[in-house]
């Protein structure tokens, strides 16, 4: 009798958040986003590995022994659609912050709070669990590597404030300009062997160009498939290019020991590369719509999207916790610290994922009210969310207890602030 009592309770959380979720919301967006976090948490869970070896842990990567699975990295580094959905709802509300008379220095004051808040869980428990490492006897080339995997993806975040906060001239430019200078300085680098540190620029300037495409999206200037087809077919082919003859690497993520990285800093490639995924993107909109307008479908992406920073900051630190506790306690596993050469370790490692995916559900349960904020007074708790394409402050759901009735006319109105 457990199951279907627990199928009626979720079918009726499904039919709550359903009758929460304002009739002109573009389901399409979240699900986008849903997406993109989701690529990101599994292309780090299969593409990093933590090898013990001589007391220590360092890190490596399948594709470095295995470059076969460099295909796996295309499919799962979904950081232009964060970007491009990061834009589009950055110039929505702006354009609506506006039109109440919210002036710009509020309206960036609260998208950063909310964007920065779950941060300091982070680094806070982090700054504690480095000490105590170092304390039990961890190597300070165990902790590095530890402290490494957890702050690296923050540069995202840095990145995203930064283009938040030019949104109102960057809503007026056109992501031709950006992509040109992203052009010019892998010109000058790998063609008339400029200095490296150059690069650095592509940081802002490449992630500019998907961020420019969302917020044209975001204003009405991106409708129909057309644009979708084009930036689909003429980025797909721009990369290809790139990669067969102008000598960058198929990987579109960084790979120990390779002489170029895609990513750090970003490359023509991966601007290309992103262009691609966008236009991908652009023509998913209508189907998402349609599988989304599922009240079950629905409720598993507003769901997840509530707990997207905190998967987005807590992710690599499950992967970790898990892979240290294990090597503690039973020692060295296959697909958490062996060297990750060949097709038994990716076996191992998928099915590691659910392990991964439990920790993940542990740091949830700890942390995920630090990306919540504190719900408003009277009536049923205010469920916040958003992550990194949103600012962290999108109120998908009204969320009661499962077994009560939801009130009616308890409709949320969409804000991105």
């Amino acid at each position: 009798m457990a199951r279907p009592r627990e199928t009626v309770r979720i079918r009726d959380l499904a039919r709550r958040i359903e009758a929460a979720t304002p009739p002109g919301r573009d389901r399409a967006v979240d699900g986008l986003r849903t997406v993109a976090i989701l690529g990101v948490v599994l292309g780090h869970w299969l593409v990093t590995a933590l090898v013990a070896d001589s007391g220590t842990l360092r890190a490596a990567s399948p594709l470095q022994y295995q470059p076969g699975l460099t295909p796996v990295s295309w499919v799962f580094q979904t950081l232009a659609v964060f970007f491009l959905v990061g834009g589009q709802m950055g110039a929505k509300s702006y354009d609506g912050a506006r039109a109440r008379g919210v002036t710009y220095r509020r309206w960036l004051r609260a998208r950063l709070v909310r964007l920065f808040r779950p941060v300091a869980a982070v680094l806070t428990v982090w700054a504690v669990a480095a000490g105590a490492l170092l304390g039990s006897g961890a190597s300070l080339s165990t902790v590095y590597t530890l402290l490494k995997l957890v702050l690296s993806p923050l540069w995202f975040l840095l990145v995203y404030a930064a283009l938040t906060a030019a949104t109102p001239l960057v809503a007026r430019l056109h992501p031709l300009w950006p992509l040109a200078v992203v052009l010019h300085v892998d010109l000058v680098r790998f063609g008339f062997d400029g200095p490296a540190w150059l690069g650095w620029i592509n940081l802002a300037a490449g992630w500019l160009v998907p961020y420019c495409l969302g917020a044209a999206w975001g204003s009405g200037r991106l409708r129909g498939r057309t644009a979708g087809w084009v930036l689909l077919t003429g980025g797909a082919v721009v990369t290809a290019g790139l990669i067969l003859f102008g000598g960058y690497p198929a990987a579109m993520v960084g790979v120990p020991g390779a002489s170029i990285s895609n990513l750090n800093p970003p490359t023509l490639a991966a601007v290309t590369f992103g262009l691609a995924q966008c236009g991908a993107a652009l023509l998913l909109r209508g189907p998402l719509r349609r599988v989304l307008a599922r009240p079950v479908a629905w409720a598993v992406v507003a769901l997840v999207n509530l707990a997207a920073m905190t998967v987005f900051l807590w992710h690599q630190t499950a992967m970790m916790a898990v892979s240290v506790t294990t090597l503690r306690l039973a020692g060295p596993q296959t697909g958490l610290h062996t060297v990750p050469d060949g097709p038994g370790w990716v076996l191992a490692r998928l099915c590691w994922l659910p392990v991964f995916a439990a920790a993940l559900l542990i740091c949830w349960a700890a942390f995920h009210g630090y990306e919540a904020g504190r719900p408003r007074k009277g009536g049923g708790g205010v469920v916040r969310g958003g992550g990194p394409g949103t600012g962290g402050g999108s109120r998908i759901v009204r969320e009661g207890r499962p077994g009560k009735q939801a009130p009616q006319a308890r409709h949320v109105e969409q804000r991105s602030v």
